[in-house]
């Protein structure tokens, strides 16, 4: 397998807002991502975003419309366009857990589960991790490592 181009993770996620350029100021400001990239089209839309956090990279963009050039842009969709629905999440390692919640609820985010630790057993791992909604109903999962696997 080649090996993914520079400053780029293997896997990455678009996430799609009905108001993609509060969007990046509302996860910067209360998640701690930072712009890599914005490109604003017409009237300030956004076409295209990276956000990094660490090493990963996440997408921000506005959800599409009818009058979409490429079909496909059509279908994409904040939860805020479909009564709350969501079909994906994303999970993101944090150093505090603790304090990076307490400056996500500052913001605004909709707290559904607090740090919680899940206790995988020895073999295992164990975490400690929050869960909250963004603005627009994006559900995040934020957690720290807490104990690793033995190595084997």
């Amino acid at each position: 397998m080649k090996p993914p181009p520079p400053e780029w993770p293997r896997i990455s996620s678009a996430i799609f807002y009905q108001d993609a350029a509060a969007a990046i100021d509302w996860l910067c400001r209360a998640f701690g991502f930072a712009v890599r990239i914005r490109v604003e089209g017409e009237g300030g839309r956004i076409e295209h975003s990276e956000l990094t956090y660490g090493e990963g990279v996440i997408m921000v963009a506005q959800e599409g419309g009818p009058d979409e050039a490429r079909a496909w842009k059509a279908r994409m969709r904040s939860p805020r366009s479909v009564a709350g629905g969501n079909t994906q999440s994303a999970m993101i390692y944090v150093d505090d857990v603790e304090a990076h919640c307490a400056q996500a609820r500052a913001h605004g985010a909709q707290i559904v589960a607090p740090p919680t630790v899940h206790d995988y057993g020895a073999e295992y791992w164990s975490d400690c991790s929050y869960a909250a909604l963004d603005p627009e109903g994006h559900l995040w999962w934020m957690t720290q490592r807490l104990r690793n696997p033995p190595q084997s």
